[in-house]
């Protein structure tokens, strides 16, 4: 009986990946009853979501905050807003990891003037700040400062942190975004790395840190990536990233302590593949997505989240997360992965991919350095243009069918969902009123705060902000001082300006050829006809980001291939307001108006471009809306004068520049073009 026993019993387990799902929305109240309940359903950790003006610097009153507040995350615009977001969760027993970056520093602040409140032990915080402002100029757009004032932000925060709060991960490198805006697997790794450098760069050349303790800086570095559906792909990528680190760090940085070189990362799976179409097809893409982070052992992530099934579709609701949550935990605790060392050492077909990968990867890092480095290759352009033109590519192997995605681009008949019986009840909304509620709110604590007290803060980390001295003990202030995350980044803007990151579109390649008797050669006649036919010379689109939204990657997308097919396009990047869209529509005189909204702030935003074109008298010009929008949302916006609504099932993108040709013909009433192959 013992020796039965004895073969039975099964080896240890490795201890489970921290269990987050990223969540936030309408106020810091409603955030944190979501975050305590998630927690006792076995959540082991957080992962915060902002909304759009918190990460971009602004306060829900103004004017590009309208319609943003609480939408894609909560909104936090003062210390009274973390105080609440945290109630009853005890920091120092929390690892919270927060999605926000060109605020970072700010963010930071706010949660350790809160968990001091809790009477917490700072150097006892454990967590992670995105703080990747790169990525931010390249495919998610929050960013606020130019690169080099942004670098000083990351740089005396890290310093800070090594110094203060040792335990927490002052900066997560996510090369998340750059898959969803096109990167393959080199790109990926390549321009992670490369920023990882230029970060690592500046906080060894500021002196803030002796090279002795370079060590605990890299040790803190962590990483945040995407697992696509590639499965071999994507496991390969994550050995291939866990090589390239350990060696940058030894031999650029002399660190010998190979704990301290561990590559660190965490993961969420690719949002942006989910689809729209046969929506429940998304749960196997998320569970096949977590596999190749999770199996390999010398490669495994140490955070994962995952979405939920619905989010091609809206907000998710709690039963959404729980259902992402209960897929982690039966891998983890079901299944015998953790049983076993790494599965696939001593694969050649795995080593044979990962060399190829590290090789390649190595190569386009070189090229960056010669160029100067990240921060040069964001300003020059080249690391955006080389994104918009790989993600033009992938859209055109998706549209060819080379490229398959079940339920989109084949296999489209399906029986009814009774997942998506009722689309209206299939995701959560933000109460509309919600937005008025926070305002008030912020003035009643504009009201109650110390004012003196607020405005010397503020004064004083302009004057750091001038300077060169670290700007986290100043901006710990402002928070103690109740500044709110508008005046902090407006003093920052003050004294470092704005940027606008490059749109990549104007130096984007061709990606789809018109070949004689091809969709798009077909698509170009059509715009030379009506061109033609209107005596305009060329056929105009202005493509509009307004609001925060940054998710620019289907903008850009539609841009190039408007300008494939002979448009002329007016493309300015992101954030813009209504004001300013109308303004460039009318002195450009163009025939179309292109409205891309991710964030769920269209039904705030594009009524209010339509009614100042009405009063501009341009309420001919077609105006068409494209983004994550709910069946009901796109009747709204049909019923208010929008000619079209295109939403992710609508992936071929030629036949929608066709069908802006068509709004266009029937705008200007003429006859339906058909045009032969």
């Amino acid at each position: 009986m013992t020796e039965r026993q004895n073969t039975s019993a099964r080896p240890q387990r490795d201890r489970p990946w921290l269990m987050r799902t990223y969540a936030g929305h309408s106020t810091a109240e409603a955030s944190n009853e979501l975050y305590r309940r998630n927690l006792a359903k076995g959540q082991t950790g957080l992962s915060v979501a902002f909304d759009l003006p918190t990460q971009t610097g602004y306060d829900p009153d103004h004017v590009l905050a309208r319609g943003e507040v609480g939408r894609v995350g909560v909104p936090v615009s003062h210390l009274g807003d973390m105080r609440r977001l945290f109630q009853d969760i005890p920091l120092e027993q929390m690892n919270t990891s927060m999605t926000i970056n060109a605020t970072a520093m700010w963010l930071l602040a706010l949660y350790q003037v809160v968990a001091e409140e809790q009477g917490a032990d700072p150097g006892r915080l454990q967590g992670t700040t995105q703080n990747d402002i790169v990525k931010e100029y390249l495919s998610r757009g929050t960013h606020v400062f130019p690169p080099g004032p942004s670098l000083r932000l990351t740089t005396d925060m890290i310093t800070y942190t090594v110094a203060h709060i040792p335990k927490w991960n002052p900066i997560n490198i996510c090369s998340y975004h750059l898959q969803e805006a096109g990167a393959t697997p080199v790109q990926e790794i390549a321009y992670a790395m490369s920023t990882a450098i230029a970060v690592l760069d500046a906080v060894r050349d500021s002196g803030q840190v002796p090279q002795e303790r370079m060590g605990d800086v890299v040790a803190r570095i962590s990483f945040f990536v995407n697992a696509g559906v590639r499965f071999v792909e994507e496991m390969c990528k994550m050995r291939a990233f866990t090589r390239i680190w350990d060696q940058i760090t030894r031999e650029r940085y002399g660190v010998e302590n190979a704990k301290q070189r561990r590559f660190r990362y965490g993961v969420q799976v690719n949002s942006l593949g989910l689809t729209e179409a046969q929506p429940e097809n998304n749960v196997q893409r998320i569970v096949l997505e977590m596999l190749a982070v999770t199996l390999s052992k010398d490669a495994r992530a140490r955070a994962v989240q995952l979405p939920a099934w619905n989010e091609a579709l809206g907000l998710p609701r709690p039963w959404d997360q729980q259902w992402s949550l209960r897929i982690q935990q039966v891998l983890a605790l079901e299944s015998d992965l953790l049983e076993y060392d790494d599965i696939f050492a001593g694969s050649h077909v795995i080593e044979a991919k990962v060399d190829g990968l590290v090789e390649e990867c190595l190569t386009e890092i070189e090229r960056i350095q010669e160029m100067g480095g990240a921060m040069a290759a964001v300003e020059s352009g080249y690391l955006k243009s080389q994104l918009v033109s790989s993600h033009a590519q992938r859209r055109a192997r998706i549209e060819s069918g080379e490229e398959k995605i079940v339920g989109v681009n084949c296999y489209e008949a399906t029986e009814p969902s009774p997942l998506t019986a009722d689309l209206d009840t299939a995701i959560m909304t933000v109460d509309p009123a919600n937005e008025a509620r926070v305002i008030e709110a912020l003035g009643t604590w504009r009201d109650r705060r110390d004012e003196p007290r607020a405005q010397e803060a503020l004064a004083a980390l302009k004057k750091a902000a001038a300077g060169d001295v670290n700007l986290m003990p100043a901006t710990v202030e402002c928070a103690r001082a109740g500044v709110t995350t508008g005046e902090w980044a407006w003093a920052l803007r003050d004294v470092f300006g704005e940027f606008r990151a490059p749109t990549g579109v104007s130096s984007a390649p061709v990606a789809v050829a018109a070949e004689a008797g091809s969709t798009l050669a077909q698509v170009r006649r059509k715009v030379a006809a009506t061109a033609e036919e209107l005596g305009s010379g060329r056929l105009r689109l202005l493509v509009g980001k307004p609001g925060l939204d940054g998710h620019s990657n289907g903008a850009e997308q539609i841009a190039v291939r408007a300008r494939d097919a002979g448009f002329e396009v007016v493309y300015q990047g992101i954030r813009l307001t209504p004001e300013q869209i109308v303004s460039a529509a009318i002195a450009e005189d163009v025939h179309c108006v292109g409205l891309s909204i991710l964030s769920g702030s269209h039904t705030e935003l594009v009524p209010d471009v339509l009614d100042r074109l009405r009063r501009a008298g341009a309420e001919d010009l077609p105006v068409i809306v494209g983004g994550i929008i709910p069946s009901a949302d796109a009747a709204a916006l049909k019923a208010a004068g929008v000619a079209a609504v295109f939403t992710p099932k609508d992936f071929g993108i030629t036949e929608i520049i066709g069908r802006i040709v068509d709004e266009i013909r029937t705008a200007n009433r003429l006859d339906p073009l058909e045009v032969p192959a």
